[in-house]
């Protein structure tokens, strides 16, 4: 079989087979192909620069982007915030491409035309042309390369809006290359990746307000005094129009079984009982934020009426998502997460007991994660795991972490599947199973009952994005 390396000339550390087809002459890549290249690529690329980003970005796809673009950064809720504006906006009839990250279960997910992912001859094609552009050049990094894969995909496509997440931060991110977005969105601001942004909240909201541009309306949550004086300074030294939401605009919360009902007050409109399909209370600020956003956009098209169905149509998969009758998988991954979660948990009018599935990347404040799940006092058994990443936190300081507490009793497993079958066979009707910790995590149960439910010959939900 014909091989010729992926890395460029330069580099063979890994060859890639050739497809038999071609298409116009070119060389052409299946699916897997694609996937395993990109999965390859945290073992030999480095971050670019942004001027070194907007090169390639050009070159791939020229200054005609006329899609208007909507960039959102923030700790916590940033996912989300996209999924309820893609709603809102695809209930308004408009056309919408999306660009999140983590993926749970395909990476294809992370690229997106209204609710339908990229297929994978789609996902193919984008990545044989941005491979083509960056042949023997530093080769951009694992996030950046699906990034600029994103925007070959939304060039063919021609949405009218593209919505894009950043990956980590905003100030140096690989989607901060985009000069003139027609909105900026800053979502809760806490401590992650501390490492890398820094260790005050302070610090960190300076990174995320990286994002904000001369002139360009930017939306924020008024939650932390420390984070919104930053991201203020920042909007008013870009002269960009600074819209806050905080907890005075919403109004009469109410969990209504599995949903959720609430009024907002965004200063355009005064909306009254606006409703979400989950339990998750997280999704209040979320969805204000989104509807601000949509708000602010000013297409006729998008009213009060296309705002209310889009909030209630819309699906994120692993925010307290009830995958199984009584679990509940949520990715809450640092510490305001885990309390989001928990503040969620208290409110789920569970009359049996709770289990919860725990398990968590190294680099996270899994100790501080932990005391708090213990401090909440609202679970008998814990069931904790290795993730399938070798960031996990080991079986051993699983243990020390989580045996100094009377509460919940702990088992510690090998896998997440080990993991979860302990606890359904312990489960009893009424009680109810979470699964928190980790997207990882999240991704491995979604696949684990995913499989099984194909093995019982059943299609189940949790198979699709």
């Amino acid at each position: 079989m014909q091989t010729e390396s992926i890395y460029g000339r330069s580099h063979h550390r890994f060859l890639l087979p050739r497809s038999g087809g071609m298409e116009d002459g070119m060389r052409t890549y299946t699916y897997r192909e694609a996937e395993e290249y990109i999965l390859e690529i945290p073992k030999f690329a480095e971050k670019h620069t942004l001027a070194e980003m907007r090169a390639l970005l050009r070159e791939i796809t020229g200054d005609d982007i006329h899609s208007q673009v909507v960039h959102i950064a923030g700790t916590n809720g940033k996912g989300s915030v996209c999924a309820y504006l893609r709603s809102v906006l695809l209930e308004s009839g408009l056309s919408v491409g999306m660009f999140t990250s983590p993926h749970l279960v395909t990476m294809r997910e992370r690229i997106c035309m209204g609710n339908e992912m990229i297929s994978e001859e789609e996902f193919a094609d984008a990545f044989y042309k941005v491979r083509e552009i960056v042949e023997g050049k530093n080769h951009p990094s694992f996030f950046e390369f699906l990034f600029l894969m994103a925007m070959v995909y939304f060039k063919k496509k021609e949405p009218e809006y593209i919505i894009l997440e950043t990956g980590m931060g905003g100030r140096l991110d690989a989607t901060n290359v985009i000069e003139k977005p027609a909105l900026c969105i800053i979502t809760e601001i806490g401590y992650d990746h501390m490492r890398y942004l820094g260790n005050t909240i302070e610090e960190i909201a300076a990174e995320k307000a990286g994002i904000i541009k001369a002139g360009v309306p930017v939306i924020y949550f008024d939650k932390r005094k420390k984070s919104s004086e930053v991201l203020a300074q920042y909007a008013k030294k870009a002269r960009s129009p600074a819209i806050l939401i905080g907890n005075d605009n919403i109004l009469n919360e109410n969990i209504n079984n599995k949903s959720i009902d609430f009024s907002l007050n965004t200063g355009y409109y005064n909306y009254v009982s606006l409703s979400l399909n989950t339990t998750a209370l997280y999704q209040v600020e979320n969805a204000a934020l989104a509807v601000c956003a949509a708000e602010k956009l000013g297409n006729a098209q998008i009213t009060p009426q296309s705002i209310k169905r889009g909030l209630w149509a819309m699906h994120w998969p692993g925010r307290m998502e009830e995958v199984l009758p009584g679990i509940f998988l949520d990715g809450a991954h640092n510490e305001d997460g885990i309390e989001a979660f928990l503040h969620a948990v208290r409110n789920d009018g569970c009359r049996g007991k709770r289990f919860l599935l725990f398990g968590v990347v190294a680099d996270k404040s899994y100790e501080a994660m932990a005391a708090r799940v213990a401090e909440s006092t609202l679970f008998d058994q814990a069931a904790l795991t290795l993730l399938e990443t070798d960031r996990s936190v080991s079986i051993d300081r699983l243990k020390t972490v989580w045996i100094q507490y009377k509460k919940p009793d702990c088992s510690f497993h090998e896998s997440a599947g080990e993991a979860l079958m302990h606890l359904l066979s312990c489960k009893e009707n009424g009680d109810m199973v979470y699964v928190a910790g980790s997207l990882y995590l999240v991704g491995q149960i979604k696949s684990f009952v995913g499989k099984q439910c194909t093995a019982a010959g059943r299609v189940s939900a949790v198979q699709k994005v």
